[in-house]
């Protein structure tokens, strides 16, 4: 499954930083005034994931290809947005297009670095954002209803299910909260998801922090950490600039040794993926071979034909079986024919719910 995630915030917070540490590119300009970004930036990542290299040794695999992340880096909003303030009809309906939002906070005082209300409060900044997202959610919501009633009075089941969702999703907003905190069964989801809201979409706060901070955070940065749980939001403390930093060293040695001096164990990069697949219950699962070993991503709860299709429709299609390992059971016995010989490989059928660090082998007829 494709999972997008589209950085947002205020000008002159660090977006387009992150962006370019993230994606090691320089594509994203990160000049200091509003609107540099114009167009968003997509860039394509690999997920880091220490598990696919002990595979790939034990299965004597010719190609290593980790899951890819996309990110895409929106130009800052500002408030108005939703009136269209600041390009910002066109910022918005580019994050209509992700899966989930990482709002990056500036948390760090830079006299050199304009912050467009000339303070530095991350709260207040992460409520400006919120606050134009959930104006543009109200406009869209009230200007369906019109067209709705008409179905609705026509005792369409999918129009009133429709409706009520919306009536309801007005309420939150009007209470100033966002779509997401509207309460829904299981079923009642894919009728929520169809609204597409843009507060309906799960969010990550990203701390961007001075260089001194990066390892224990700052008053900012736990000011945010704060809301974010009371929001269950998930929240990231990162340095862009040491971010950025990281990704212009070549040797991963360089790399380890200058994440040490600042007491750090892994980068924002890693740290930032980890959050957002928590964030969305993401999981991958591995296909071994001598040719490569690869990671792909899936939903929490995936079963064993779903997971087949995002290699390929037809594995889902005509999916009989998949040939199951578990990556401790895969790396303790010694690859695939350690795991068949202490009896640790079974076929799953189509109810299976796939696990994270599976090692599959799909059967299909089609």
């Amino acid at each position: 499954m494709g999972f997008k995630c589209g950085i947002v915030g205020l000008p002159n917070v660090g977006k387009s930083t992150l962006f370019n540490a993230l994606t090691n590119t320089a594509s994203a300009a990160a000049a200091n005034y509003p609107f540099c970004t114009i167009e968003p930036n997509v860039g394509q990542v690999p997920v880091p994931d220490e598990r696919i290299y002990e595979l790939a040794k034990l299965a004597g695999s010719k190609e290593i290809i980790p899951t890819q992340l996309s990110f895409v880096d929106i130009a800052g909003l500002v408030r108005g947005a939703s009136k269209g303030e600041g390009l910002g009809n066109q910022f918005l309906a580019n994050i209509r297009e992700v899966d989930a939002i990482i709002h990056v906070l500036r948390c760090f005082e830079d006299d050199d670095i304009t912050h467009v209300d000339g303070r530095v409060n991350p709260v207040e900044d992460a409520d400006t954002i919120e606050t134009e997202l959930m104006l543009a959610d109200l406009d869209s919501l009230e200007g369906r209803i019109h067209g709705l009633s008409r179905k609705v009075r026509g005792g369409d089941k999918e129009a009133k299910a429709s409706m009520d969702m919306i009536e309801r999703c007005i309420e939150v907003l009007k209470e100033g909260k966002a779509a997401r905190l509207v309460d829904r069964t299981e079923e009642e989801e894919k009728t929520f998801e169809m609204l597409q809201l843009l507060t309906g979409k799960k969010i990550l706060y990203v701390c961007n922090v001075d260089e001194d901070s990066a390892a224990e955070g700052n008053e900012y940065s736990a000011q945010v950490e704060a809301m974010a749980a009371e929001q269950g939001a998930g929240c990231v403390v990162i340095s862009a600039a040491v971010e950025e930093e990281i990704a212009q060293l070549d040797e991963e040695g360089d790399k380890t040794e200058f994440l040490e001096t600042l007491g750090l164990g892994q980068t924002g990069l890693a740290r930032v993926i980890r959050a957002g697949y928590d964030l969305l219950e993401l999981i991958t699962y591995f296909t071994c071979g001598p040719k490569e070993t690869r990671a792909w991503t899936i939903a929490k709860g995936t079963k064993a034909p779903g997971a087949a299709g995002v290699i390929h429709t037809d594995f889902e299609r005509g999916f009989i079986r998949a040939t199951t390992i578990a990556y401790e059971d895969y790396v303790s016995l010694g690859g695939e024919q350690g795991a068949k010989d202490a009896g640790k490989q079974r076929d799953e059928g189509k109810e299976y719910v796939v696990l994270d660090g599976d090692v599959l082998l799909f059967k299909f007829n089609v």
